[in-house]
């Protein structure tokens, strides 16, 4: 008994080392771009993209607080599944980009998402670009090869196609 606990446990530390030298390897900044079309107009997007506030209404966010009272540059925290996350906006071309970056420094990943909106025939063609990093080497593990790049970019693209009454066919580019 005591013998098969051993390998039970030395294979787990294995199994934790190896991922956190492969994680180790990787890059720890990373690239992900998924788009959609939509037959919304690019400003009836642009302005759904930036009411952070009305976010819970159409995303799989439970509430948004916004911190800004109208000075400066736009904050928000977002209260979702993995926890609260404060986000702040870099940059907001009405109606064809909007740049959104991650603001805690302690979560162990950050980055910006670009939300671009060209118009298309008669709809949008929407694109997030996500520039991100992740420090911590399981973390990192498990975002290239576990979760994904293009997850959340992929399920924030069929929540805004939803929102406007459409199934979004997402692409990664």
């Amino acid at each position: 008994m005591m013998k098969w606990t051993l390998i039970i446990i030395g294979s787990l530390v294995a199994i934790v080392l190896l991922v956190t030298v492969v994680g180790a390897l990787l890059p720890r900044d990373h690239v992900a771009r998924s788009y959609t079309l939509l037959r919304a107009a690019p400003d009836t997007v642009w302005q759904t993209i930036t009411d952070v506030a009305g976010a819970p209404a159409w995303r799989d966010v439970q509430k948004v607080e916004v911190l800004t009272d109208g000075a400066g540059p736009l904050r928000w925290r977002e209260h979702g599944k993995y926890g609260p996350i404060t986000f702040e906006q870099i940059e907001s071309v009405r109606p064809s980009k909007f740049v959104a970056r991650i603001a805690d420094t302690d979560q162990g990943f950050g980055g910006t998402w670009t939300y671009d909106i060209v118009p298309e025939g008669k709809g949008s063609r929407v694109t997030i670009t996500e520039n991100g990093f992740v420090t911590n080497p399981i973390f990192r593990f498990m975002s290239r090869f576990v979760f994904g790049y293009h997850g959340t970019q992929e399920e924030y693209l069929r929540a805004l196609g939803k929102k406007f009454g459409e199934t979004a066919d997402v692409q990664r580019k």
